[in-house]
């Protein structure tokens, strides 16, 4: 679904993403190869751009592909960028590719989620992660947000959680200002209003490890006993040309020391 009105003018709806990403006209008419006064003619709705002159400004504006099929069928075209199922058959291939980059991943936890943190693919690595984690989480389809900021999921183990939970939310609020996404914004108020877990101590680092690591932030979290240190990395597919494939991302989280990285093998063996 689309996330503009659809009697909203594609002029205004441009100038709205104009003005989001601190660009000036002339500045986009010179990306664009065009005018500022061409410009300023279809943000007041005195010309109607054509269908390359409004996909050419979205992709300077970096719109996601989602919105970019929202104003095409606002201005009176035809969306140009279909949304597929992952189960269709046409994705067999894309499925088989994540499923074998998830299970080279293994040991080490990986997952896949879609523009909403819904889990579309995981790993034995993540599997071991959620053990204790209440029921009605685990029950489909999996949101990787609640799963990890839910007082009954992985918050009351993560050693650093304020931190980790402060990180998470400043994600979750770039990806607001970029997709402007209704579903989006009602994850984040749900998951920021979840209660900080009784225990949680607001230190930035847990005991046993660095205050900081100097590359970046890591996740540590208490797996029987022991504090297991990750770093995530988050990885998308570079010009989608779908809808479905453009909200995906894989999430890999690798081991932040020795001890982590050992402890895992010793599971997978």
């Amino acid at each position: 679904m689309t996330t503009v009105a659809l009697d909203t003018g594609v002029g205004p709806l441009l100038r709205s993403w104009r003005q989001q990403r601190r660009i000036s006209q002339l500045e986009l008419a010179l990306r664009a190869d065009s005018a500022a006064r061409h410009i300023s003619f279809i943000e007041t709705g005195r010309s109607r751009p054509s269908e390359e002159m409004i996909l050419r400004l979205a992709d300077h504006l970096d719109i996601p592909v989602r919105e970019r099929n929202a104003l095409l069928v606002v201005a009176g075209y035809a969306p140009r960028y279909a949304e597929t199922s992952l189960d269709d058959p046409a994705m067999d291939a894309l499925r088989d590719g994540m499923e074998q980059l998830l299970q080279g991943y293994d040991p080490y936890p990986a997952l896949v989620v879609d523009g909403t943190y819904t889990v579309v693919a995981a790993n034995r690595g993540i599997a071991m992660l959620l053990e204790g984690v209440a029921e009605h989480l685990l029950a489909p389809p999996l949101n990787a947000m609640r799963l990890t900021l839910h007082p009954e999921g992985l918050a009351p183990r993560i050693r650093n959680l304020r931190a980790w939970r402060a990180d998470l939310l400043a994600q979750m609020e770039r990806q607001i200002a970029l997709a402007r996404s209704a579903d989006l914004r009602a994850l984040y108020e749900e998951v920021a209003g979840y209660p900080v877990p009784e225990g949680a101590d607001g230190q930035d680092a847990p005991t046993g490890l660095p205050s900081a690591l100097p590359f970046a932030l890591p996740l540590a979290i208490e797996h029987h006993g022991r504090v297991l240190s990750f770093v995530s990395s988050i990885a998308t597919f570079n010009t989608p040309m779908d809808v479905t494939v453009a909200e995906l991302a894989i999430e890999t989280f690798l081991p932040a020391d020795q001890e982590t990285a050992s402890y895992l093998r010793s599971l997978a063996s």
